[in-house]
């Protein structure tokens, strides 16, 4: 997106990627449908970004939602708004958008060179990237670091710039996974039954926040998007007192008396299990996690009264126990500080320098939020640049 503003703006301009070709992570991001953004009112949607919302709002409103859809139709690939307010081209994939882009940035000039991976400045203060044929300085009036978190490695982007910038004086919080799972000490028999089951229509809460929505349970532990827009509330508690009670409503939108109302009828010859799920609709995951819960608190499930399982039903306890590997997370928190940016995202310890994408102090949910941001400073760290060379 900065190769793209600096060509307009005429700058001859050259990306260097350390992948054999463009966008992988942008490729896999297209895998479930391409969600580009979210068609929510600004003020909703800025306030996804948390606390970064201020240092972003400048950089969104320049390239706003509507104008990355516009760009989009602008490459032949038109929107459209899904049911949960999130954008999707119309093709729902990512290959052709990128095709197109990649053809329109050709023909503007803009030249590409994969496999240079880069590795910070050589003594006379040149781009050094390391290559199949050797380390190579590259001379720029002006770079742009678009060098992502540090999840899912494969696709290019690990983490490793941090340390070369900070050997360099620039500031960087942790790099830490957002929008990741977190593990469960499942009891064998609850993950070999109900691993990849989803949990539809519940309510998670987490000390004060709480999300309507689905989660998925895997063998080792429970994710989805509901967990991933709670994830940095997840994180922190995990990483902060060694695990974490997330509390999960199976019919959030029931009270206590109502559920003790359904549970309070005869169960007959009925199983628990089945009672539960004619009573109160409750599926089969969902009972198992009551169970869980029970075996956890030494009770057996079938002694619960009435009035003791509707109030389960809407506040099951889950203990997480860890965070799952930022190699696996959608994306991931902490970067270059803001701090250290000045307002074109130029690096204020190295003038000429500038920033964007992932790799800064920033985390939102799923939903659009993330590549509308990478989008957005990308476009801001290109209008920065030519701001820069103009005055230089």
């Amino acid at each position: 997106m900065a190769a793209e503003v600096l060509a307009q703006g005429g700058a001859r301009v050259s990306v260097y990627d350390a992948m054999p070709s463009a966008g992988r992570k942008f490729l896999m991001a297209g895998r479930g449908g391409l969600n580009l953004t979210h068609s929510e009112p600004l003020p909703e949607f800025m306030a996804r970004y948390r606390e970064a919302a201020p240092r972003l709002r400048a950089a969104i409103e320049a390239f706003s939602p509507e104008a990355l859809r516009g760009w989009s139709e602008a490459l032949g690939e038109p929107t459209f708004v899904g049911t949960s307010g999130r954008v999707f081209p119309k093709a729902f994939k990512a290959s052709p958008l990128l095709r197109a882009w990649l053809r329109r940035l050709d023909a503007a000039g803009v030249r590409f060179a994969f496999r240079h991976r880069w590795i910070g400045w050589d003594g006379e203060g040149r781009l050094l990237f390391r290559t199949n044929d050797g380390q190579r300085p590259i001379e720029a009036k002006a770079t742009v670091l678009a060098l992502g978190g540090a999840s899912w490695p494969r696709l290019g982007s690990d983490g490793g710039w941090a340390d070369i910038l900070a050997s360099k004086g620039v500031a960087i919080s942790k790099l830490r996974p957002a929008n990741s799972g977190f593990t469960v000490a499942w009891s064998d028999v609850f993950h070999d039954r109900f691993e990849g089951q989803p949990l539809k229509g519940v309510a998670l809460t987490i000390g004060a926040h709480t999300v309507r929505g689905e989660a998925m349970i895997t063998r080792s532990g429970i994710e989805g998007g509901a967990i991933y827009t709670l994830s940095a509330e997840l994180r922190e508690a995990v990483l902060g007192l060694g695990q974490a009670t997330l509390t999960i409503a199976l019919r959030p939108e029931l009270d206590v008396a109502a559920l003790t109302t359904r549970l309070s009828g005869t169960r007959g010859k009925q199983s628990l299990a089945n009672f539960l799920r004619k009573a109160a609709q409750l599926s089969p995951v969902g009972i198992g996690l009551m169970q869980e819960a029970a075996i956890a608190s030494g009770r057996p499930l079938a002694t619960f009264s009435p009035a003791e399982l509707a109030k389960l039903i809407n506040a099951i306890p889950v203990q997480l126990t860890g965070v799952a590997p930022i190699e696996r997370a959608i994306s991931t928190a902490g970067g270059v500080t803001f701090d250290e940016l000045d307002e074109r995202l130029m690096l204020r310890e190295l003038p000429g320098v500038f920033a964007a994408g992932e790799m800064l102090d920033w985390e939102a949910p799923t939903g659009g939020y993330l590549l509308q941001a990478s989008f957005a400073t990308g476009a801001a760290a290109g209008r920065g640049v030519l701001r820069w060379l103009a005055s230089s």
